[in-house]
């Protein structure tokens, strides 16, 4: 019996160009098919779509999406910013494989009952710079 080790070599995933179609449903000019987005477009698309979707939302998949809105009618505190900071960084883990190195940042703002939510991101596979979408999170009382 011969004992081999191997040494795990640093893998570096390559991915070829991301496609998903527009939700605004408009059609081509020429073609009359619904748009298309492509590659970081497509991917930030799909995180916002995660990130506003509320779990139980989605025909036949319960659990997609993030429960950030249930968030937001606690009193507004730092450990609601941590709970939806964790909220959103395990659902995009659990639903994006596209994208790694997530950071996700959530500021408190009491006095106007909201939290400004930054996402920080890099697409796997692409040379392109971290992508960041910023939102604004608030109850709707």
């Amino acid at each position: 019996m011969i004992n081999v080790a191997f040494a795990m070599a640093d893998v570096n995933r390559i991915s070829r160009s991301f496609k998903d179609i527009s939700l605004s449903f408009q059609p081509h000019p020429v073609t009359k098919d619904i748009g298309a987005i492509f590659n970081e477009r497509a991917i930030n698309q799909s995180v916002r779509n995660i990130v506003q979707t509320i779990p139980g939302e989605k025909f036949f998949n319960p659990i997609f999406g993030s429960d950030v809105r249930g968030q937001l009618f606690e009193n507004a505190s730092y450990a609601v910013a941590f709970a939806i900071e964790e909220q959103i960084k395990t659902s995009l883990e659990n639903f994006e494989p596209r994208i790694e190195g997530i950071v996700v940042k959530a500021d408190l703002f009491p006095d106007r009952n909201e939290f400004d939510v930054t996402v920080t991101y890099e697409i796997v596979g692409q040379e392109i710079p971290p992508q960041i979408y910023n939102f604004i999170l608030t109850s709707t009382r």
